[in-house]
C-alpha cells in the first residue's frame, strides 16, 4: 500500500467534512464583519450560456429576498481544458436549460443553435454598460431574451436598454479580461456562477445552498421563507408504473457524482418498477481526457454539499483511478450473474468515496465483494477476465451517440439527461410512458 493510499482517506475525511465547511463559513463571516463589508455576492455571467440566462432571470427575485450587494461580471466561456467535447457541451446546455426553464417557470427555448456572434457582441456591450450604470440585474434577463429569440427580427430590442449607451469595445475587452482573471483567481472556470465568501454556487441548481447560508446569517429580508429552487429528486411521489421503460444509468467508479446518485437511481427503479441497466464507462482521465485541478476540486466540494443535503455518506476518499477502477469494473458482470449488480456497485462506490477503502488491494476489494454476499474465490476468477473492456467501450459509444460524454447520465426512451441532480427529469420521462 502506497503512502498516498494510506493517508488520503484521513486527509479527505477532514477536508470534505461538513464541520470543516461550516468552520470555513464561520471564519469567513468573522472576517467579513471585521472588515465592515456588506454581504457581497459575485456573479459571473457568460453571454451565450443558457444557464447564465436562467440565472439572470432569477437574480431580481434573489435580490428582493436578501440584503446583499451583487457584483456582476461578464466572462468568457470556460477554457478547453475545462470543457472537453465543447460542441456536445454547448448543445446539451441548451437542451438542459430548456428542461430547467419548463420545470421552474422560467423562459428559455432550445432553438437548436447558438445566437450569432454579432448579437452576442451587442449583448456583451450592453451588459457591460448595465454594470457600469449599476443596473445589471434589472436588464440582464431582457437582454438575454432578445439574444436567445428564435427570430431576431421578431424580438425587439429591450425598451429599457434603449436609454443605455453601449460600452466601448475597449471597455468590454478590459472588463472581460479583468473578470476572467478574477474568476480564475477565486478558483473557477464556468459562467452562471455565484461566489460568496470563499464558496461557489452554480446557477439556479445550487442557489439553494447560498440561500440556506444567507438565511443562517440572518441576511434575508423580513417575511422571506423557503428556498427559490429547493433540491428535489422527485422521489417522494414515485410509485409503481405500468410497464415502465428501462433506465440506462451511465456511470464511472471515479465519479463522485455517480457515487451519490447511484443509491437514488436504484431507489427510483425499485419504486417505479423500472429496470436500471448498468452502463459503466472508464473515467475520463483513463480515456485520455484529463480534468484540471480546479475542476476536480470544485466537483468534490460540491458533491460533499449535495451528499449532505440528501443524507448520503461521502468524503472519506481513496481515489480509485487506474487499477482499482479496472478491478471493480471487471467484477460487475460477475456480480450481475449472481443478481447482485446494483448491490456491488453501491458497495464499491461507498467503499472508495465514503469509507476510504483501497479497492486496488485484495483486502479492500474482498471486503467490498463479500459484504454483498458474493464469494471472494469467484471474484478472483472473474478478475482474470477482460470482456468488461468491450462492454465499457460500447457504453461509451452509446453515451456519445446520445449526445453526451460525461457521467452520471441517464437515458429513458428518447430522454437523455446528465447530472446527479436530474432524477426529477428521469422520473418525468418514466411517468410520460405510463
Amino acid at each position: 500500500m502506497s503512502l498516498k493510499t494510506l493517508l488520503m482517506p484521513m486527509i479527505t475525511q477532514h477536508r470534505f467534512a461538513r464541520s470543516t465547511l461550516l468552520a470555513k463559513r464561520a471564519k469567513a463571516e468573522k472576517l467579513r464583519l471585521a472588515s465592515g463589508r456588506p454581504h457581497q455576492v459575485y456573479y459571473f455571467h457568460q453571454v451565450d450560456d443558457p444557464y447564465s440566462h436562467l440565472m439572470a432571470q432569477a437574480l431580481p427575485r434573489f435580490l428582493a429576498r436578501y440584503n446583499v450587494e451583487l457584483l456582476p461580471h461578464v466572462v468568457s466561456p470556460p477554457p478547453d481544458s475545462a470543457a472537453p467535447e465543447r460542441d456536445k457541451l454547448v448543445a446539451y446546455s441548451r437542451l438542459d436549460a430548456a428542461l430547467l426553464a419548463q420545470r421552474h417557470a422560467l423562459n428559455f427555448v432550445d432553438h437548436g443553435k447558438q445566437p450569432d456572434q454579432e448579437r452576442c457582441t451587442q449583448a456583451a456591450h450592453t451588459l457591460v454598460a448595465t454594470i457600469q450604470a449599476g443596473q445589471f440585474a434589472e436588464h440582464a434577463a431582457a437582454v438575454g431574451q432578445w439574444l436567445w429569440a428564435a427570430d431576431a427580427s421578431e424580438q425587439p430590442w429591450p425598451e429599457p436598454c434603449k436609454a443605455l449607451k453601449p460600452a466601448s469595445s475597449q471597455d468590454v475587452q478590459t472588463h472581460i479580461a479583468q473578470s476572467d482573471a478574477l474568476r480564475n483567481k477565486l478558483g473557477h472556470y464556468l459562467g452562471g456562477m455565484l461566489y460568496y465568501e470563499g464558496e461557489w454556487y452554480w446557477g439556479i441548481d445550487r442557489l439553494y445552498h447560498l440561500e440556506q447560508r444567507l438565511q443562517e446569517l440572518g441576511a434575508q429580508h423580513s417575511g422571506v421563507i423557503g428556498l427559490s429552487f429547493p433540491a428535489d429528486d422527485g422521489l417522494a411521489n414515485a410509485k409503481p408504473l405500468n410497464n415502465p421503460p428501462d433506465i440506462d444509468f451511465f456511470f464511472s467508479f471515479r465519479s463522485p457524482y455517480s457515487a451519490i446518485v447511484a443509491p437514488r437511481i436504484f431507489d427510483l427503479g425499485r419504486l417505479t418498477g423500472a429496470k436500471v441497466n448498468l452502463r459503466f464507462v472508464l473515467p475520463m482521465v483513463m480515456r485520455g481526457l484529463p480534468v484540471p485541478k480546479v475542476k476536480r476540486e470544485y466537483i468534490v466540494y460540491d458533491t460533499a454539499r449535495e451528499a449532505h443535503v440528501r443524507d448520503i455518506p461521502f468524503g472519506r476518499l481513496n481515489d480509485p483511478v487506474g487499477k482499482p477502477t479496472e478491478r471493480g469494473l471487471a467484477l460487475i458482470p460477475f456480480a450481475e450473474q449472481h443478481s447482485s449488480g446494483q448491490q456491488f456497485v453501491l458497495s464499491f462506490l461507498q467503499g472508495v468515496w465514503a469509507e476510504g477503502i483501497d479497492a486496488g488491494s485484495d483486502k479492500g476489494l474482498k471486503k467490498i465483494v463479500e459484504r454483498v454476499g458474493l464469494r471472494w474465490e469467484g471474484a478472483q476468477i472473474a478478475l482474470q477476465h477482460e470482456s468488461w473492456r468491450d462492454r465499457a467501450a460500447a457504453n461509451r459509444e452509446a453515451l456519445f451517440a446520445a449526445g453526451l460524454w460525461g457521467v452520471p447520465s441517464f437515458k429513458v426512451g428518447n430522454t437523455v439527461v446528465w447530472g446527479q441532480d436530474r432524477l426529477w427529469a428521469v422520473h418525468d420521462a418514466l411517468r410520460r410512458s405510463d
